[in-house]
């Protein structure tokens, strides 16, 4: 059974940041796809960042620049750095996995999810 542990998340000024980490278990492989999305109140999931096993990389416009993903597969660890963070970032970010080693860009696609953990940017 895959477990998916967040950590990181907080309350932060704009213009500041924050580091996201996602630790995951029970992963039959390390190729797994592995995502950052975010729900905030009355909106739906999106997916934030995508990682492949590879490397390679998905941002929407929303965040490119703004955000970094990366993972150590040895640590089966993902993380999300978030600079620049605008009031309109806060939601609750989701970590995401799925073993279709491929770049996943729409939330509800995703196999596993995490408990999530809250992000407020404030004004």
């Amino acid at each position: 059974q895959v477990q998916l542990v967040e950590s990181g998340g907080g309350l932060v000024q704009a213009g500041g940041s924050l580091r996201l980490s996602c630790a995951a278990s029970g992963l039959t492989s390390s190729a797994y796809v592995m995502g950052w999305c975010r729900q905030a109140p009355g909106k739906e999931r999106e997916v934030v960042a995508v990682i492949r096993y590879s490397g390679s990389t998905y941002y929407p416009d929303s965040v490119k620049g703004r955000f970094t993903i990366s993972r150590d597969n040895a640590k089966n660890t993902v993380y999300l750095q978030m600079n620049s963070l605008e009031p309109e970032d806060t939601a609750v970010y989701y970590c995401a996995a799925d073993r279709n080693n491929m770049i996943i860009t729409t939330a509800h696609r995703y196999d596993n999810w995490g408990q999530g953990t809250q992000v407020t940017v404030s004004s």
